[in-house]
Order: structure tokens, then C-alpha cells, then sequence
């Protein structure tokens, strides 16, 4: 029997099973596809590495500020596909390795749960003391006429399959998906429009932060349509409402619908545990247990932080809690990040949330043009650091745009974490010159 048999090998499922193996556990790890989950093989990593390629190309283009000329720079689409796959094969062998040496098997097929103990895999049962349900999710499809059998349209999985690269492409959906692509695209030169139901892009992040980036899209060529409603799609063309009611349409060569994700709840034997979930997610508590004991669920499939590296924190304590040791997750510290050109980063509330929770709050507010380095190596783009700070000048929040906006944004989470105030953040030393130590600077204004 084992200690863990874990559904899923993304990064909730793997975490977990190298945790559990190098804590010396007889762990099972089941996947029906590739180990690293829709993150490493359909998600975070290869959309990463397509736009620094795009932005590459973009700063090679605009070097002439720099005293770098580069004459006849052209993009390669094929190479840079090839490179991400490259990428996404050596990222798998590692995880690969990193099971062996936990002493993990993996078996790779179709899981069904029979009971709270029992898995069946291509008509092998297997028996374990605990079950983790790592199953993830998949793009969402909404209920919009047109969609389905369109060979124009595809979703985040499809795009990245795509052999060639789109001239046009029209992007139903402004959040970090959608506005990642849409970046990805207006930087190689291609004709974008984003249709978003939404009165801004990027869903809840600041708003300053989101205007930010649509100025910048704009700028580049795309068109952003905000408060829209898509109505129906005809083979290429995207017919939709615009704020005002009135009618339009946006044709592309390829449609990209960036809706959202949904949880994956079924045709894994979900039903046989009889345990809390709606047709949105499996519910868990902040040790990460489902309603039937023994019985754990992590990553996207419990709804919470559609993010990778909060589905790693969550299984964690799912691991640890399953073998005795107590862990909570947290959830005031949780960092998201749009990479587009340029970054956003954000964590803990923004200016409208602790408003909507009537908290007393102030806003404080600095230019990455105060910094030298920001100066010294960017040209043109905007960027800021902005904090939200409690009544007893607690870091309630902070929200960065710039180029650096995702390295900068963990010592943010530390400060939140360990609830630092404006003055404790001012006396920490920040390497000089760096981008960062406007983190520190801003606590001053």
C-alpha cells in the first residue's frame, strides 16, 4: 500500500510527490499525459518563452537610443518553437529525475477513483493510506455562437501548436492570458484586437497598473475594445457590442478565446467519494482537505489561485498535514504577474479593495524613473511602484509596472508575510543601483 497516491503531475502533483518521496514515503504518481502539467508543457513556461523572444526582437529593433544598431532584424517563428520545446523537454527530464530520486513511481494513464483508497489505472488497482487530487484545469469555453467546430478558432493550448505565426489574430478575453498573447503578437508586428467584457483589462489588478499596460498596447498597433460583449464568431470574424451598445467587428486570421480556465472534475470517479465540490471546484480547507478524511485536493482544481506557484505552496501543506506535521496556506501574500512589455506585478490589496473592506489605507507612489539603473537600461516605457498602507502604516499591498516587476515582486510578499511596516521596510538595505530599492524609497514619500 502506498503512503500517497497523487492524481495529476503538474505543479501541485509533482511538488507533492518529491516533497512526500524525499520525506521517505511510498508514493504513486499518476498522469495521463506529460509530467509538469499544463504550467511547464501548455502554459506558463512555453508562453514565457515565446514573448522574451518577442521582446528581444522588439529591444534588437529599438537598440538605436543605446548607441546599438542592428540592421535587417528578422525573427525566426520555427526556431523560436523549437527553442521552447527544447526548454519545456529539458524541464520534464528534470522533473523526471527529481522522481527517481525520491523513489516515486509514476504510471502514466487514465486514473479512476473507486473509493477514498483505491485508484484503478489501465485496470491496475492501487491501494494508499491518502489521496491527492492534483487535476488542474483546462481553457474555458463559453457559450458563444461560432465556436466550436471553427477551424480559426483556438484556445491557449491550441495557439502554441499553431506551425506558423498568425498575421492577425483577434483575442476574445482581456485577462493575463489574453493581453500575454496579445502582447506576444503586437511585438513581432502582427494586427491584435483584444474584445473584453471587463471595464479594464487584467481582471482585478490595479487599475493604474492596467491602464498602463492597454497605453501600451495601443501604442503598438492593437486595438482594445473594453465593456464589450461577443455575440457571435463567424469563422474568422469576432461580432460583438461595444460599451455603448453598438454594433462591431474585428476579423483575424485566427481567433484566440482567453476566457478564463475551469476546473478538471470529471472522468477521474470524482463521484464515488461523495465529498464537497460543485460543478467550479473541489472545496478544501486551509490545510488543503477535502470534506472526506484522508482525502486531499490541490493547484487549480480547488478553485482558489488559478496559479502555479500557489497550487505548489497548497499541495505543501497538503503533504505536510496528511504526515503530522501542522501547516496552514496563507493566502494574504500571494504574488500574480501579467508578463507583458512591461511587467505587472502585484500583491496583497489594491487602493479599491481596501476601500471595498473599508480599511483605513493611504496610497503611496514612486516612478521607476527615480531609479538610475531603471534609467540607465529602459527607454521609453513606463513604470512605477505603487504600496497600499494600513492605519498603522502596514504593508497592505504592493503593486509594481516595469520591466523588472516579477523579480521585484517577492521581497513585496516577505514584507506582507511577516507584516512589516513602512518604517521596518525602510531600513532594509536594497543593493545599489537596482530597480528594486524603490521598494524601499517609496515607504519615504
Amino acid at each position: 500500500m502506498y503512503d500517497l497516491i497523487i492524481i495529476g503531475a503538474g505543479p501541485a502533483g509533482y511538488v507533492a510527490a518529491e516533497h512526500a518521496g524525499a520525506d521517505g514515503r511510498k508514493v504513486l504518481l499518476v498522469e495521463r499525459d506529460v509530467l509538469g502539467g499544463v504550467c511547464l508543457n501548455r502554459g506558463c513556461v512555453p508562453t514565457k518563452a515565446f514573448l522574451h523572444a518577442a521582446k528581444t526582437y522588439d529591444h534588437a529593433r529599438h537598440g538605436g537610443v543605446f548607441g546599438v544598431t542592428a540592421k535587417g532584424v528578422e525573427f525566426d517563428y520555427p526556431v523560436m518553437k523549437a527553442r521552447t520545446e527544447k526548454v519545456q523537454e529539458q524541464l520534464r527530464n528534470g522533473i523526471a529525475g527529481l522522481m527517481k530520486r525520491g523513489k516515486v513511481r509514476v504510471v502514466t494513464g487514465d486514473a479512476v477513483i473507486r473509493d477514498r483508497n483505491t485508484v484503478t489505472v489501465a485496470g491496475a488497482d492501487y491501494a494508499g493510506k491518502n489521496l491527492l487530487i492534483a487535476t488542474g484545469s483546462r481553457p474555458a469555453v463559453p457559450p458563444i455562437p461560432g465556436l466550436k467546430d471553427n477551424p480559426k478558432v483556438v484556445d491557449s493550448t491550441g495557439i502554441l501548436q499553431q506551425p506558423t505565426l498568425a498575421e492577425s489574430v483577434v483575442v476574445i478575453g482581456g485577462g493575463v492570458i489574453g493581453i500575454e498573447f496579445a502582447c506576444f503578437f503586437t511585438l513581432l508586428g502582427k494586427k491584435v484586437t483584444v474584445v473584453e467584457i471587463l471595464p479594464q483589462l487584467c481582471g482585478n489588478a490595479d487599475k493604474e497598473a492596467a491602464m498602463t499596460i492597454q497605453k501600451r498596447l495601443e501604442s503598438q498597433g492593437a486595438a482594445i475594445h473594453l465593456g464589450a460583449t461577443v455575440e457571435r464568431v463567424d469563422g474568422g470574424t469576432v461580432h460583438f457590442k461595444d460599451r455603448a451598445g453598438a454594433a462591431q467587428s474585428a476579423e483575424g486570421e485566427i481567433v484566440l478565446v482567453a476566457a478564463g480556465r475551469v476546473a478538471n472534475l470529471d472522468g477521474f470517479g470524482l463521484e464515488n467519494l461523495n465529498l464537497d465540490a460543485d460543478r467550479r471546484r473541489i472545496s478544501v480547507n486551509d490545510r488543503a482537505e477535502t470534506s472526506v478524511p484522508g482525502v486531499y485536493a490541490a493547484g487549480d482544481v480547488t478553485g482558489r489561485w488559478p496559479l502555479a506557484h500557489f497550487a505548489s505552496r497548497q499541495t505543501l501543506v497538503a503533504v505536510n498535514n496528511m504526515f503530522g506535521r501542522d501547516d496552514i496556506c496563507r493566502e494574504t501574500a500571494i504574488p500574480a504577474v501579467v508578463y507583458t512589455d512591461p511587467e505587472i506585478a502585484s500583491v496583497g490589496l489594491t487602493d479599491v479593495q481596501a476601500k471595498e473592506r473599508g480599511l483605513d489605507h493611504r496610497v503611496v507612489k514612486m516612478p521607476l524613473g527615480a531609479s538610475g539603473r531603471f534609467l540607465a537600461e529602459t527607454d521609453g516605457v513606463r513604470g512605477f511602484v505603487k504600496a497600499v498602507l494600513g492605519g498603522r502604516d502596514e504593508l497592505l499591498g504592493m503593486h509594481v509596472v516595469g520591466p523588472y516587476a516579477s523579480e521585484m515582486i517577492g521581497a513585496a510578499c516577505v514584507m506582507i508575510e511577516n507584516e512589516l511596516r513602512a518604517r521596518d521596510i525602510t531600513e532594509i538595505v536594497f543593493p545599489h543601483p537596482t530597480v528594486a530599492e524603490i521598494m524601499k524609497e517609496v515607504m519615504f514619500q
